[in-house]
């Protein structure tokens, strides 16, 4: 491709909507832009991107044996009312009447259209087991759509659905897209983890997200180095290594503690650690039932956790009006003594002595307080997020914690779907059975901005040359060297895609774009070549530069991308 008649509409300036990383150089580098909130077009140069990731991610799952087809954005309500998920699958399910007043929905995953599909055609255990797959546009209607493609409203994904006759065929075909993910997202040139986590909306026993490191990613990831344990942080259980000092218990004392809110301003103004104030939270259960959860103040309460302890019950925390009138005092000065709802207090508090707790009175706290002293819970549990300090559910060594993103997840979901829908088949001892299923999913157009969070500099992306648009660029600095670099992309483009900058600009505007851009390999026809006939290449990733005679390129090139 020549880059005069290609469409790479380059910014020079941050654009003042960009929140991350990958936001900004999606949008500086002509990839994509916005039509309305969380909904991006893709230009040229994104959609080529989209469609290299397209390719490994098809190339791997038809390779294990999955059937690609293409299911419809726009689903029946009948289908989602089968599976009742049409009335607590929540707002983010777009819902609409057509001109009949039949009622629709815009997809936001496809399992019981998939399920559907399955029922009407595949009647025996022989025709078991199967795969289908698809990669399509799905809509999910974010409260914040944010980050640009990161949570975005309309995304691209691939979502596959096994279909198995029993437990040991489920079994089997969730290890084969666990290893199936591995070889996409290492075929993608990507740094990632597969850890447990929450099953969430989709539902179903077990499930494994598989994370691309970063930074900035929104997820927190536990981590054992002694044993192979990774889990999503909320999926953690916090055991603690901490051992607390031996201290005596002192009297419990009522302070005065004007125009403190926070933990943190708590501790500042009693001059305690952080540790050593809790905070006491009140949850709305099924908009009825109040009640109060106990942590410290260096802690994070777990509302994955605070959900299997209400039993899947809908819960919110309290408004400050609501918290006024359960408790009579503002959030922030709340504390679980003499309290008269039900109280849930977190493990970390057991054997803890002398922390500070809310008065239940505005500008006032206890301090030395003492958990089954000072006050006796309802009930002791792990509510909390795992922190640093804490050890490994599974060897017992101190945890690690770092940063992801998700890009794709794997859910075991045996018969949530096949079971309301009457998705049956007969089996080989004759009996009509529900399918047991599993479910798969990437975040296709998530991946382009993940491997952006994870490769990318000062000047711009950093393309893995597997998905790179252009994965080599070629630059002539003077007229007369025109016709080399034109034979040169000649040849190049018989094995890659190249792009050849024939623009009338500046070589320091040219360098600027291939740069942002992200093309993992840049060939320069300029200085080196007129005085030693010598062919510059500069490696982006490192950049690392090297002089070759034009003969070599090619060979340079091969051995380039092998070793990637």
């Amino acid at each position: 491709m020549r880059w005069s008649k290609y469409f790479i509409p380059t910014l020079r300036e941050d654009p003042s909507e960009a929140e991350i990383i990958s936001h900004k150089f999606l949008l500086r580098a002509g990839m994509i832009r916005k039509v309305s909130s969380g909904i991006y077009n893709f230009l040229p140069l994104g959609f080529k991107a989209l469609k290299k990731i397209e390719n490994v991610v098809r190339n791997e799952m038809n390779k294990a044996g999955a059937l690609e087809i293409l299911m419809p954005l726009v689903q029946p309500a009948e289908l989602w009312k089968e599976t009742e998920r049409w009335d607590i699958y929540g707002k983010e399910l777009l819902r609409f009447k057509d001109r009949k007043e039949h009622e629709f929905c815009l997809g936001p995953t496809h399992e019981e259209v998939v399920t559907d599909i399955v029922r009407r055609d595949i009647k025996s255990y022989k025709e078991l087991p199967l795969i289908l797959y698809q990669i399509a546009v799905k809509f999910r209607d974010e409260i914040r759509p944010r980050f640009g493609l990161m949570r975005a409203r309309e995304f691209i994904m691939k979502d596959a659905y096994s279909f198995d006759a029993n437990w040991e065929g489920l079994e089997k075909s969730y290890q084969l897209m666990y290893e199936t993910y591995e070889k996409i997202f290492r075929n993608c040139g990507l740094r990632f983890k597969a850890v447990e986590a929450h099953t969430g909306a989709i539902g179903g026993d077990i499930s494994h997200e598989f994370m691309v490191i970063a930074e900035t990613g929104e997820d927190v990831l536990a981590l054992c180095e002694n044993c192979d344990y990774a889990s999503n942080v909320e999926l953690t259980p916090a055991i603690s290594g901490e051992k607390y000092p031996l201290e005596s218990e002192k009297p419990l004392e009522k302070v005065y503690t004007p125009g403190v809110k926070t933990a943190q301003e708590v501790a500042e103004f009693l001059g305690l650690p952080l540790s050593k104030i809790t905070k006491t939270l009140i949850y709305i259960i099924d908009e009825k039932e109040p009640i109060a959860v106990c942590i410290r103040g260096d802690h994070e309460v777990n509302e994955l956790k605070l959900e299997k302890l209400f039993k899947g019950k809908s819960f919110r925390m309290a408004t400050e009006e609501e918290v006024e009138r359960i408790v009579g005092a503002k959030p922030g000065f709340i504390g679980p003594k003499e309290l008269k709802i039900k109280i849930i207090a977190d493990k970390s508090l057991v054997g803890y002595p002398n922390f500070v707790i809310g008065a239940n009175e505005n500008e006032y706290h206890y301090v030395n307080a003492n958990l089954g002293l000072s006050f006796e819970p309802d009930l002791i549990e792990d509510v909390r997020k795992a922190c640093k300090g804490d050890l490994c559910p599974k060897c017992g060594n101190f945890l690690t914690f770092i940063r992801g993103i998700e890009v794709g997840h794997i859910f075991k979901l045996g018969i949530k779907y096949s079971e309301p829908m009457k998705a049956l088949f007969l089996d080989k001892d004759g009996q009509m059975k529900p399918f047991i299923m599993g479910c798969y999913g990437i975040g296709v157009s998530r991946v382009l901005a993940a491997t952006i969070e994870q490769n990318y500099d000062e000047n711009g992306i950093i393309f893995p040359w597997q998905i790179a648009p252009f994965q080599v660029s070629i630059v002539y600095l003077k007229e007369n060297f025109k016709e080399i670099a034109e034979n040169l992309y000649q040849n190049l483009l018989k094995n890659w895609d190249v792009i050849l900058d024939d623009r009338p600009e500046r070589p320091g505007v040219k360098f600027k774009d291939i740069d942002l851009i992200g093309v993992p390999l840049q060939i320069i026809i300029g200085k080196t070549y007129e005085e030693k006939k010598q062919i510059e290449i500069k490696i982006r990733k490192t950049q690392e530069r090297k002089c070759l005679a034009l003969e070599k390129i090619e060979d340079f090139i091969k051995e380039f991308s092998n070793e990637i």
